[in-house]
């Protein structure tokens, strides 16, 4: 176990070993799982995304950066970031192409996620609905404790369904602007937190992503990180499911292990073994119920400051491009 001093009234390493961590499991999935999920991804596939590309907004680390906006399900209208390769325009077509999921926190720049993991690369870089300075939406909470309950009575109305269809409608709007990135195998996703559990629900019924890296992955094993307390999201749904307890059958559809039981793809996950935000107790599960090829980063701690961090995260930074390479670069 690792052990951090910290002023938090639970122990955020949740007494676990390591080992105890790679054995925690997946929850059963409903038996229409696959058919509401199969179902979502389709209504999101036949929405005209209509993206268009705003102004020059800054150039380093090998792209150019715009503003974007597209359309999402329920004519949602979103924005976001655009990558362009600096080289693309000159020396040929782009030849990877990346969707970028974002934390609880929201958006409000390109940020740290560019540069991207390798050259010659296109990505978006999405607010999903509620969230950041680009995904505002009337009447959805833009802060994590509000937006994490927003229409939790029902499986159909849940925001996070939403949120996982608004990066489905990014990936199409990424291949409208960027053809050569149309079609099956063409991208990779990227999320942390917040973005980890959304990736998780989104990929296994999307064929446009080959490869997919998820960092401190939320919404894993909702039954036990019921039962958890926390300083994220997850405490303001253990709070109302005090209240009402049958909100656990609208989260079953929800859970990111369930669904990484369907992820066939290579997925490397970045899981700590202390974080006070997402329990890794649920980040180890979406880990342990991935279907396909996986790779396992053991992060010290997540959500949480500590000597050795700024290490921790180049290599990070560094597994990510080299599981990119492998994956995607072939």
């Amino acid at each position: 176990m690792t052990s951090f001093v910290h002023d938090f009234p639970f122990d955020p390493a949740y007494g676990r070993t390591l080992d105890e961590l790679m054995a925690v499991p997946a929850p059963s999935a409903p038996e229409d799982f696959a058919d509401f999920w199969r179902a979502r991804y389709d209504a999101a596939r036949e929405v005209v995304t209509a993206p268009e590309v705003g102004p020059l907004e800054d150039e380093r680390d090998g792209v150019r950066i715009h503003g974007v906006t597209y359309t999402s399900v329920g004519g949602v209208r979103l924005g976001g970031w655009l990558a362009l390769p600096v080289e693309g325009a000159a020396a040929g077509p782009v030849r990877h192409g990346f969707v970028v999921g974002h934390g609880y926190g929201g958006r409000q720049e390109a940020g740290p996620d560019v540069p991207l993991p390798l050259p010659s690369s296109a990505a978006i870089l999405p607010c999903v609905r509620g969230m950041g300075a680009r995904g505002l939406v009337a009447g959805i909470p833009d802060v994590s404790a509000g937006h994490v309950l927003h229409g939790i009575e029902s499986r159909d109305t849940y925001v996070i369904g939403d949120c996982v269809a608004d990066l489905w409608c990014a990936a199409s709007a990424l291949g409208e602007l960027v053809p050569e990135l149309a079609g099956p195998g063409r991208l990779g996703y990227l999320g942390e937190s917040f973005g980890g559990g959304l990736g998780a629900l989104a990929l296994p019924w999307d064929d446009r992503f080959a490869a997919a890296q998820l960092t401190v992955p939320t919404f894993g094993n909702h039954p036990l990180r019921l039962t958890l307390p926390c300083a994220g999201s997850g405490e303001s749904v253990r709070a109302r499911h005090r209240e009402h307890p049958e909100v656990v059958e609208v989260l079953r559809y929800f859970d990111a292990a369930t669904a990484a039981e369907s992820v066939k793809l290579p997925t490397l996950v970045a899981a700590a073994l202390f974080d006070p935000s997402v329990p890794p107790p649920g980040q180890f599960a979406v880990h342990n119920a991935l279907a396909g090829e996986r790779e396992l980063l053991v992060l010290p701690a997540g959500h949480f400051e500590y000597e050795g961090l700024a290490q921790d995260a180049a290599g990070l930074v560094a597994a990510r491009r080299a599981f990119f390479a492998k994956w995607l670069g072939r």
